[in-house]
């Protein structure tokens, strides 16, 4: 099961945020600050699946947004990443390019 979804920009910036499973917001701030130094500071050759805690991180960049998805340590890694391709592809259909509209707000 999906726990949280991030969308945040190469510099940082949080862009939106859903969370599925309840975290006080000292924590949902501490998950995701800790999220976005480690997935910014990554290679873009390495792995877009990451250990975090007893989640498995699963990201994908498009220009220079983050999708960043946290799942259950049985869940499948490769569908999440279709699951953000979709989305990706459903805000681009619905907005028009949404990775430029998402930047610029």
């Amino acid at each position: 099961m999906m726990q949280f979804m991030l969308l945040f920009s190469r510099q940082g910036k949080l862009r939106l945020q859903k969370w599925y499973v309840a975290y006080q917001d000292k924590v949902k701030k501490k998950i995701t600050r800790e999220l976005v130094t480690t997935i910014l500071a990554r290679k873009p050759k390495m792995c877009a699946f990451l250990e975090y805690k007893d989640l498995k991180i699963v990201y994908k960049r498009y220009a220079s947004l983050y999708f960043c998805c946290a799942i259950e340590q049985t869940d499948n890694e490769l569908l999440c990443l279709e699951i953000i391709h979709r989305f990706v592809e459903l805000l681009d259909k619905y907005f028009g390019s949404v990775v430029g509209l998402l930047e610029s707000g």
